[in-house]
C-alpha cells in the first residue's frame, strides 16, 4: 500500500512553499491507529487536536470535515496509520502571525508498520538518550510540529536491536520515549512522569490513566528521577500505534515483563483503544 494524502480535501502531495508549517513548524499533528477500518481512540485524538489548535491560536478545521476524511481513508485500507497535520497555512516572511489564518489541513494514510512480536513479550531493549527535552510550559503536552529534539535523540543509535530511547528533561528527570510515553510499576503503584513542563500528553497515556483506577492500580503522576526508574519492577512504553511495549532492558538495567503490564494491555484491547497487532 502506498501512502494516500488529502490536502484541504484534495488528493495531492504538494503544499505551498510559503506554508508556516514548513518554515516554522507552526502547527500540530495526530497519529491514529486504524483497525478493522475504524480509527481507534478517535474521540481522544480529535479532542487533543482541537486543544492543540486552541493553545497555539490556530483555527481548527471543522470536526465533521476531518472525521469524514479520516473515515474515508480508514475505509480504504486496514490496518493502517492515519496522520493528521494542521498548520497555520501560508504567511509572509517573519515570525509575526498573519491577521487571518489560512489553515492547511493534511490527512494521510500510511501502511501499518511491522514490529517484532517480541516487542510485546518479553519486551524491548532501550537506552537513555543524550539529547534532552527543553522545558516550556506553553508547549508542554502539545503534539506540535517542532520535533527536532526527538529527531536528534533518535539519530543517536543505529542498532536495530534497540527499539526506543528514553529522553530526560534539562534537569535530568525522566519524561518519555522518543515516540512514546512511559509508565512503571513500583511498590504497588503505577507511576508516570509529570508532563506539565515538557513532553507529549499521549492519547494512549490518557486512556491508561482513565482505566487504571478500575483495575485497582493507584496512579502517581510525578517528577521521576532516573534512579527511581531503575528501581522499577516493570516498565512499559505506549503510544497509539505500538500499543504497549514491555521494557526488558535500559542500558545495563534489566526488568521483568510482569502481570501489571499485561493487565493494562488487555484492558486497552478489551475497550477497543489499541490494535491487537
Amino acid at each position: 500500500m502506498a501512502p494516500i494524502f488529502l490536502i484541504n480535501g484534495d488528493s495531492c502531495e504538494q503544499i505551498s512553499v510559503q506554508d508556516r508549517g514548513l518554515h516554522y513548524g507552526d502547527g500540530i499533528f495526530e497519529t491514529i491507529a486504524v483497525h478493522d477500518h475504524k480509527p481507534l481512540s478517535w474521540s481522544g485524538h480529535i479532542r487533543r487536536l482541537q486543544s492543540g489548535c486552541e493553545r497555539l491560536g490556530i483555527e481548527c478545521p471543522d470536526k465533521d470535515v476531518i472525521e469524514s476524511e479520516v473515515r474515508q481513508l480508514s475505509s480504504a485500507s486496514s490496518p493502517s496509520v492515519i496522520k493528521i497535520i494542521v498548520t497555520r497555512g501560508q504567511g509572509g516572511r517573519g515570525y509575526r502571525v498573519p491577521e487571518r489564518d489560512n489553515t492547511t489541513r493534511i490527512v494521510a494514510s500510511y501502511p501499518w508498520p511491522e514490529f517484532p512480536s517480541g516487542n510485546r513479550n518479553p519486551g524491548i531493549i532501550s537506552r537513555i538518550c543524550r539529547t534532552r527535552i527543553g522545558r516550556n510550559q506553553q508547549l508542554a503536552g502539545i503534539k506540535h510540529l517542532n520535533r527536532l529534539e526527538q529527531v536528534l535523540a533518535r539519530k543517536e543509535w543505529s542498532d536495530p536491536g534497540i527499539a526506543e530511547g528514553i529522553m530526560l528533561d534539562d534537569t535530568g528527570h525522566v519524561i518519555e520515549g522518543t515516540m512514546s510515553n512511559l509508565f512503571l510499576f513500583r511498590q504497588g503503584q503505577l507511576l508516570t512522569p509529570d508532563l506539565s513542563e515538557c513532553g507529549i500528553a499521549g492519547v494512549t497515556r490518557a486512556n491508561i490513566l482513565e482505566l487504571a483506577p478500575a483495575l485497582d492500580m493507584p496512579v502517581v503522576i510525578k517528577q521521576l528521577a532516573l534512579d527511581e526508574m531503575f528501581l522499577a519492577e516493570e516498565i512499559f512504553l505506549c503510544n497509539s500505534v505500538i500499543g504497549i511495549w514491555s521494557v526488558r532492558q535500559i542500558d545495563k538495567y534489566r526488568f521483568d515483563s510482569g502481570p501489571g503490564t499485561g493487565k493494562i494491555r488487555n484492558a486497552l484491547l478489551s475497550a477497543g483503544l489499541i490494535a491487537p497487532a
